[in-house]
């Protein structure tokens, strides 16, 4: 039996000399870990009682930031009406992996931690993948010019047809339909432009279909082709029930843009000391997937961006340039939104980033709200919410001006 203890952040010690390798294997911490759901605490450090030692676990949580997501998740478990029956909230750095703050819940699931689960469908969350494919191999820009017929958030048939514009067709840059989540763009990209082997590639170099051997090994999201040629328009435009991630997962994709294409081994523990106090494991940062080349990683942030300033997430920003905090930053990001398949719950993503335009802070984020009969607070709407809490000055900073 292993008897794990919450202790608070003031009662850390500055640990050691880095340890020699092997003192503890990542397989027995995940095992030590798994015996406590660390999303649905507020501290950052555990003490573990086993039959071998007793060891102390330092993680990246940010208490201040979990802190506030847990009181979120409060007030929506309050709710009666437009209250979620799934929601999730990952914060990560990018540039180093760590996780710094992670909770939700799952009603039917009450066990479980939200963020790990991979059944989410990615919806337009995926077009991140086909957008930077298409810059990367196709030569696309934020100002190519493409075309499309019909209602902007349907795809059928007709709409992916690879024809020469005709006189219904409407004009739209890459960066407009990225950031306006237009499926016919991206549905004739997957399908007309892209085609099954690069769609599988980037898939792959994004990291897809993979099991995640983190300190708590997940599943990032599945990813597959068939032999219908209509299917690569529903692939490349996220507007189908196949393509599945994880919170976490999302957290990384969005990592890859704003870290220039590479995304880092997701990590939640920083050390473990024994009962001596030496350090018997250490998380050194490491790279998982280099996704995209830096060049991508830059045409994608300023793409990005829209979806912020004019896209499907303006109305939940549209008073940031006014924020004393929001406007000292550099935001993006992408949503997604799709029932499941019993249409009995409505998933809603915002994955975004945000960093200071004059310093070196910056965050990764992936939210999911699986709305019930009632739509409540849009995911977008808590990334703002996210990017105020963890950007603020704390009332020390405010005290010395």
């Amino acid at each position: 039996m292993v008897a794990i203890q919450e202790e608070t952040p003031e009662e850390a010690v500055s640990p050691p000399t880095p340890p020699e390798t092997g003192k503890i294997s990542k397989e027995k911490l995940f095992n030590i870990l798994s015996q406590t759901d660390v999303s649905k605490t507020d501290k950052n450090i555990f003490l573990v009682d086993t039959p071998e030692s007793n060891f102390k676990i330092f993680t990246s949580i940010d208490v201040p930031l979990q802190e506030y997501l847990l009181s979120l998740i409060s007030q929506v478990k309050q709710l009666t009406r437009g209250k979620p029956q799934r929601i999730a909230f990952v914060v990560m750095e990018p540039d180093t992996g760590k996780i710094i703050a992670m909770t939700g819940y799952d009603l039917s699931k009450p066990d479980t931690n939200p963020c790990l689960e991979s059944d989410y469908p990615a919806a337009s969350v995926f077009k991140i993948v086909t957008a930077a494919a298409a810059v990367e191999t196709l030569g696309y820009d934020p100002q190519t010019q493409l075309y499309f017929n019909g209602n902007k958030y349907t795809l059928y048939k007709r709409q992916v047809q690879d024809t020469k514009n005709n006189k219904h067709a409407y004009q739209i840059s890459f960066s407009s339909a990225f950031a306006e989540s237009v499926n016919p763009v991206f549905g004739k990209i997957g399908k007309n432009h892209l085609g099954k082997e690069r769609l599988e590639s980037y898939a792959n170099a994004f990291g897809f279909n993979q099991l995640i051997h983190s300190e708590l090994p997940f599943v990032s999201g599945n990813f597959e082709t068939n032999s219908n040629d209509f299917h690569l328009a529903e692939l490349g435009s996220g507007y189908n029930y196949d393509t599945t991630i994880s919170p976490v997962f999302g957290a990384m994709l969005i990592s890859a843009v704003i870290n220039q294409g590479r995304i880092m081994m997701p990590t939640l523990v920083e050390h473990v000391t024994d009962a001596e106090g030496e350090v018997i494991y250490k998380t050194e940062p490491a790279t998982y997937k280099s996704a995209i080349t830096p060049k991508t990683a830059e045409t994608m942030m300023q793409i990005m961006q829209k979806t912020i300033t004019t896209g499907t997430a303006r109305k939940s920003f549209r008073n940031a340039s006014k924020d004393p905090v929001l406007s000292k930053l550099v935001m993006g990001g992408k949503t997604g939104s799709l029932h499941n398949r019993e249409h009995t719950i409505k998933y809603d993503w915002f994955t975004g980033f945000g960093k200071e335009k004059n310093g070196n802070k910056k965050i990764a984020m992936a939210i999911v709200v699986g709305h019930g009969e009632y739509i409540g607070t849009k995911s977008s709407a808590y990334g703002n919410m996210i990017l105020k809490q963890y950007f603020k000055k704390p009332p020390e900073a405010h005290a010395q001006l």
